[in-house]
């Protein structure tokens, strides 16, 4: 049986959310580069707009663009050129190289990360389990080597050697613009900078679609603080005191068992560290569960042991994702990089980036940095929203978030019919709404198509409309339908996107 990942691909691939780049006319191009087409854009520019508008804006962040190319000083200062480097092996055979945690973890159906053994266990999991090249079979593998997944660069016509690497993190474009937006900003700490941007990583093997990519989207925050002053997140955390935040702990590995803790007892044991930290893990589960539609039963933040934790961080968190078909994958970095960052780039750059605290003495800033995979936040939404049965597919995306928010079909091409729902259409469009139209096809093969990239409601114009000016209004989950006046459609369109039910939209009208 075919499994909803391959569905969801092969959706995506024909309607227009992403497919491979360049695949259709350069067969060898490299892997792990995706378009996103018009579908996919759209959700990707709603999943943008929402971060913004519940993570960035209410929290007084200033968002800021830094360049994709970065000085290489930038990456010794940060750590990167000395610990950014994944392990990979090569069949001996075919000379193919795999990340060998990736290859053991994906061979043996093994859930749990591997990235905190050490190169002598992995090699030992993969000689003992005689696992055997995904590409040729053979069972013949190289020693287990380190990749740097920096992409290098020499900028300049003059320069002979790399001087500058595409970035693998907006973060050190944040460190970096600190101290200029700090003061630009007429800020104080804590002091929130916000990025969207693409960040670029040299995969060994890149796979699983937009899961594993070469160039893909974060979505970022570094919130620089001082250490010794959390009095304004004691009072923001307030009103989230009983607020439970899912925890899988390095203790309960082995069990799976999840740990769902308070703020309060996240705060009181000392586990959360701080209420700064505390806050933003609780605000990025709730952004998550409340906002983007993910069931909370399927989310958790997974502890990071030695090992597995960035080279940067003292404490570190992934939030992940539960589905059958790929298990529990991170979407969210969630780590303390202390004053790991701001001090790198002092010594490299032997620059003071030091502030002045509301305490009167200044502070070299400690960051913490909730950072969203952006593409991997979509497809999951694509995951978990896929639905089937004996009549039809269909995505059960947020309304909020699908691509195509309503649909105008008339219900014959004749009679007027397409000429009066090219009307609804174009006001539909001036009063701000994605809207789609379609007299190709029956009206049941119509309907079909917009069930399958998720649209939430389909408005058909039939020979009724032409002699009281109403038009039905149909729920994509149930199937459904209501008879809405056009003077009020805009309205019942607006409501129902926000959440209201089909019940309460036909309250503007009777059952159709």
């Amino acid at each position: 049986m075919q499994q909803i990942y391959d569905k969801v691909v092969d959706l995506a691939f024909r309607r227009g959310f992403f497919w491979p780049s360049s695949r259709e006319l350069y067969p060898g191009a490299p892997a792990g580069f995706y378009v996103y087409g018009p579908l996919g854009l759209r959700m990707k520019e709603k999943i943008i707009k929402l971060w913004r508008m519940n993570l960035v804006l209410p929290e007084g962040a200033h968002e800021i663009e830094t360049p994709h190319i970065l000085p290489i000083k930038v990456f010794e200062a940060s750590g990167h050129l000395k610990h950014f480097f994944d392990r990979l092996i090569e069949c001996k055979r075919c000379h193919t190289r795999f990340r060998v945690d990736k290859l053991i973890e994906e061979t043996l159906g093994i859930e749990e990360n591997l990235e905190g053994m050490s190169d002598e266990e992995l090699l030992k999991l993969v000689l003992e389990n005689r696992i055997r090249c995904p590409k040729c079979g053979a069972f013949d593998w190289t020693e287990i080597k380190q990749f740097n997944l920096m992409f290098t660069v020499a900028v300049g016509a003059e320069a002979e050697e790399p001087n500058a690497a595409l970035r693998p993190e907006t973060t050190q474009g944040s460190v970096v613009e600190f101290k200029t937006s700090f003061m630009v900003m007429r800020g104080k700490l804590p002091f929130i900078l916000a990025q969207v941007g693409r960040v670029f990583r040299n995969e060994i093997s890149p796979r699983r679609t937009l899961i594993r990519m070469r160039e893909f989207q974060q979505l970022e925050l570094h919130i620089f603080f001082d250490p010794e002053d959390q009095s304004k997140y004691e009072e923001k955390l307030k009103p989230l005191m009983d607020y439970k935040i899912r925890f899988l702990k390095r203790e309960d590995r082995e069990t799976g068992n999840i740990t769902e803790m308070t703020v309060r007892e996240g705060l009181e044991t000392g586990y959360t560290i701080n209420p700064l930290i505390t806050y933003w893990l609780a605000r990025v589960q709730k952004f998550f569960n409340e906002t983007l539609g993910f069931p909370l039963d399927r989310l958790r933040y997974r502890e990071l042991i030695e090992g597995e934790k960035a080279h940067y961080a003292l404490a570190h968190w992934d939030l992940e994702v539960y589905t059958e078909d790929l298990g529990w994958v991170e979407l969210v970095n969630n780590a303390y990089r202390t004053d790991y960052d701001v001090k790198g780039h002092m010594r490299v750059s032997s620059k003071d980036l030091s502030v002045m605290t509301d305490r009167g003495v200044k502070v070299i800033p400690h960051m913490y940095e909730p950072s969203i995979g952006l593409d991997r936040v979509i497809f999951h939404e694509l995951m978990l929203a896929y639905r089937e049965d004996e009549e039809r597919v269909w995505l059960q995306l947020p309304r909020h978030i699908a691509p195509i928010e309503v649909a105008v079909f008339p219900l014959l091409k004749r009679d007027g019919l397409p000429e009066r729902a090219r009307e609804i259409y174009r006001q539909l469009i001036e009063q701000g709404f994605y809207a789609f139209y379609d007299e190709s096809g029956s009206i049941g093969k119509r309907y079909r198509r917009m069930d399958e990239v998720g649209t939430p409601i389909c408005v058909t114009v039939d020979h009724q409309t032409l002699e009281d000016d109403t038009v039905t209004f149909r729920d994509r989950d149930t199937m459904r339908q209501v008879r809405v006046e056009v003077k009020d459609l805009p309205d019942a369109v607006r409501k129902f996107l926000a959440g209201s039910s089909l019940d309460e939209i036909s309250s503007l009208a009777s059952e159709a």
